[in-house]
């Protein structure tokens, strides 16, 4: 499989489970988290097979500051200048502009060990199925 076709599965997936989390979190989602989600997702594949010398723990923390720093863009972008209202975070503590908080920057990183484990088995399934 080629860099290209892994990187738009590792997308594809994170967009569709992210999409699915979201809707048992908050009973909704909206068609920009799914692209978000892929994002991150995307995102956390790379820290996992580039930074392999990073413990789970440092991957996992890491992890939650990426995924923090790309809910607040898109956040900023698509409730503050788009103004379609997708989440609020003004009533949680330690917030930045409602569009990032702790509370949640905590969730992602609780929520990057599975992604980890998830992205560890795509490659190695990956890993597998390339030709000797």
């Amino acid at each position: 499989m080629t860099k290209g076709k892994e990187y738009a599965l590792v997308y594809v997936t994170g967009a569709v489970l992210y999409s699915f989390i979201e809707i048992l979190w908050r009973g909704s989602t909206h068609w920009t988290m799914a692209v978000t989600g892929g994002l991150c997702f995307l995102l956390l594949h790379l820290i996992n097979i580039k930074l392999t010398k990073l413990s789970l723990f440092e991957k996992c923390l890491l992890g939650s500051l990426v995924i923090t720093a790309v809910e607040f863009t898109v956040g900023c972008l698509v409730n503050l200048v788009l103004r379609w209202n997708v989440w609020d975070y003004s009533g949680y503590s330690f917030n930045i502009l409602g569009q990032a908080c702790l509370f949640y920057s905590f969730m992602w990183f609780l929520l990057s060990l599975p992604a980890y484990r998830l992205s560890t088995l795509i490659k190695d399934r990956i890993s597998s199925r390339k030709p000797a």
